[in-house]
């Protein structure tokens, strides 16, 4: 009585296969040359397969190295040079208000609330409130 002998071959996937020696195991091996050659591998480094931990690194790298250039973009927009604001200095009057000023500086469909706004920025107010006797500064028209 003859006896077949099978033996394990382990494949890179840790599972394990049983075949007959032989013809089989050598087609198993073409097999796998085969399909590493279809497959180059990541970023074409031959079998190299990163880890969830390794994705997870390349991807902060990006990021880290992506990040100033996007910050920069953002300072260069912000500090585009704009034409430089005329201002004449003004003397509060009783019964004057930055909203009175702001309705006469506001261009036609402007929003006097942002006009407002900008006044206060270019004097440096903390409220809208105005003091009689008090300079203030406002956009020549």
């Amino acid at each position: 009585m003859a006896a077949t002998t099978v033996t394990p071959v382990v494949r890179p996937d840790r599972h394990l296969t049983l075949v007959q020696p032989g013809a089989a195991a050598a087609r198993a091996s073409i097999a796998r040359a085969s399909a590493r050659d279809e497959h180059p591998g990541f970023l074409g480094l031959g079998g190299l397969r990163p880890t969830r931990r390794g994705r997870v690194v390349l991807v902060l790298l990006a990021t880290l190295l992506v990040a100033p250039f996007v910050g920069m973009g953002a300072q260069a927009a912000a500090s585009d040079p704009q034409r430089p604001l005329e201002v004449r200095v003004h003397t509060v009057a009783p019964g004057e208000t930055l909203w009175g000023f702001a309705t006469q500086l506001a261009a036609a469909g402007q929003d006097v609330r942002d006009v407002v706004a900008e006044l206060r920025e270019i004097n440096e107010l903390r409220s809208a409130e105005l003091r009689v006797g008090q300079a203030i500064l406002l956009p020549v028209e």
